[in-house]
C-alpha cells in the first residue's frame, strides 16, 4: 500500500554546540532539617481520620547535568534543577471504593517553592476533602454542562488536544491523523489561542516543568503557535518531517534511553475574551437549566488521563477527576461527588466549549507516550462546557477494612 505522507525519514541540520557550565548545590538554599520538619508535619494530618489507609509527603531537590553528543557534530550540555513537594493521601469508602488526592509543587529553586503556611493550609484540605469524599454520593453517567477549573483544564488539553498536534503522528497510517487536513481551518472556538513553548519557564507566577533549551534531538526548542483565535497554524515537530513541515522545532523528546519522538513541552491556553469565575458560574446554571439538567457539574481536580489516537479502537479519551462538585439550578449548596470518569471524543468535545476565563493554573507533571516519560507543563484558564460525558469510575471489589488502623487504637 503506498503511503500517504511521502517527506523524508529524518532532517539534516547544522550541528549545534551549546555548553552551560556547571552548577554546585550550595548555590541553592536547601535546608535539609528543615523539610524534613515541615514534611513530617504534614505527613501527620493523615492521622485525622482513620479510613484515611495511605498518607505520605516527600520532597527532593536534584541537579540534572544532561548531555546529547551525536555523529552529526552536535555537543549540548543543559543543566536542569529541580525542587518538589509532593503531599497525597488515600481514603476507603464502605463500598471499597479508594479515592486518591495529591497536592504536587514545582519550582527550579527550593527557595522558590509555596511557603510551610501555604502548604500546610493545602494538606489540611486536602485532608477535608478526603473526609468528605468518604461518604460522598456515587455519581451516576451523566451529560451535561461543566466547568472545568484551570488545572483540571490544562489536563483535559494535554490529553484531547496536544496529543494529536504532535507532527510525528501524522506519519504513521495506523493513527487517527486528527488533524493532519484541517491545517487553517477552525478547530477551536475563536476565542482560543493555544502554542508550546519549551523555553517558557515562569507562567502564572508558577515554574514551568517543560522547559528546556535543546531538545533530545540536538535541535533547538521553539515557541509553536499551535491554534490562532482557533484556526489551527502548526505541529509540534521532531526531526521526523511530514508533508508541509520539513522541519523541527525543538520538540524531540525521550526519556533516558527511548527514541525520541515528537512530545509536548509547554502548552498554554489563552483566551482573547476571559469571563471571571461569577460569570462562568452564572452560565453554567443557566446552561443546566436550559438542558433541563437539575446541576451541572465543576470539576474541580484531576489526577490525569489518557487518549487513544488509533484507529482500530475509538479515538477517544479518558480524563480522571478527583475532585467533582454538582452544582445545583435551584441554589443548593454545592455538593461532592464521587466516581467520576470525564469520557468522550476528541472532535466533537472541542465544539462544545463555550467560554474560559477565571484563575489560569499550572499543571507540572510527567507525560508518558512512545518514548517515555517526559516532564511537562499545561497552562489553562477555566473552561465552560456545553455538554460533557461522564461515567462511572472503575472500582475495587475488596470489602472495606475489617481491623482498624493501627494507631487509631
Amino acid at each position: 500500500m503506498e503511503e500517504e505522507d511521502k517527506s523524508s525519514d529524518y532532517t539534516m541540520e547544522d550541528p549545534k554546540n551549546y555548553i552551560e557550565p556547571p552548577i554546585q548545590p550550595e548555590n541553592f538554599n536547601y535546608d535539609i532539617a528543615s523539610w524534613e520538619m515541615r514534611l513530617n508535619k504534614y505527613s501527620v494530618m493523615f492521622l485525622k481520620d482513620s479510613a484515611i489507609f495511605s498518607g505520605q509527603s516527600y520532597g527532593n531537590f536534584q541537579i540534572t547535568r544532561k548531555y546529547f553528543i551525536s555523529s552529526n557534530g552536535d555537543r549540548i550540555v543543559q543543566n536542569i534543577p529541580t525542587a518538589r513537594v509532593y503531599i497525597s493521601g488515600n481514603i476507603k469508602a464502605k463500598d471499597g471504593m479508594e479515592m486518591p488526592l495529591y497536592e504536587s509543587y514545582f519550582a527550579y529553586k527550593p527557595e522558590a517553592l509555596p511557603t510551610d503556611e501555604s502548604m500546610t493550609k493545602d494538606a489540611n484540605t486536602l485532608v477535608n476533602n478526603l473526609i468528605a469524599l468518604k461518604t460522598a454520593p456515587v455519581a451516576d453517567p451523566y451529560t451535561g454542562p461543566a466547568l472545568l477549573t484551570g488545572r483540571a483544564a490544562g489536563v483535559f488539553f494535554h490529553e484531547i488536544f496536544g496529543h494529536r498536534v504532535e507532527g510525528q503522528r501524522m506519519k504513521n497510517e495506523n493513527d487517527a491523523q486528527t488533524f493532519k487536513k484541517k491545517v487553517n481551518e477552525l478547530v477551536l472556538p475563536a476565542t482560543l489561542s493555544v502554542y508550546c513553548d519549551p523555553q517558557l519557564k515562569n507562567y502564572a507566577d508558577q515554574d514551568l516543568n517543560g522547559y528546556y533549551i535543546y531538545d533530545d534531538q540536538g535541535s533547538k526548542g521553539e515557541r509553536v503557535n499551535i491554534v490562532q483565535s482557533g484556526v489551527l497554524k502548526d505541529f509540534l515537530m521532531s526531526r521526523t518531517p511530514i508533508t508541509g513541515f520539513s522541519k523541527s522545532n525543538g520538540h524531540g523528546r525521550a526519556q533516558m534511553g527511548r527514541q525520541p519522538f515528537a512530545r509536548q513541552s509547554n502548552l498554554i491556553v489563552e483566551t482573547s475574551q476571559p469571563k471571571t469565575y461569577e460569570q462562568l458560574r452564572s452560565e453554567l446554571i443557566k446552561l443546566a437549566k436550559e438542558q433541563n439538567k437539575p446541576y451541572g457539574y465543576l470539576f474541580d481536580d484531576v489526577v490525569g488521563g489518557f487518549t487513544l489516537t488509533g484507529r482500530f479502537i475509538p479515538n477517544a479519551f479518558n480524563v480522571t477527576p478527583v475532585l467533582v462538585y454538582r452544582v445545583y439550578t435551584d441554589g443548593r449548596p454545592d455538593e461532592i461527588v464521587r466516581g467520576v470518569d470525564m469520557i468522550g471524543t476528541p472532535l466533537s468535545m472541542f465544539s462544545q466549549i463555550d467560554q474560559a476565563g477565571g484563575k489560569t493554573e499550572v499543571f507540572n507533571g510527567t507525560c508518558g507516550a512512545e518514548s517515555g516519560g517526559v516532564s511537562v507543563s499545561a497552562a489553562c484558564p477555566m473552561l465552560l462546557v456545553k455538554t460533557i460525558e461522564t461515567q462511572k469510575k472503575s472500582k475495587s471489589q475488596e470489602r472495606s477494612f475489617i481491623l482498624p488502623r493501627p494507631d487509631s487504637n
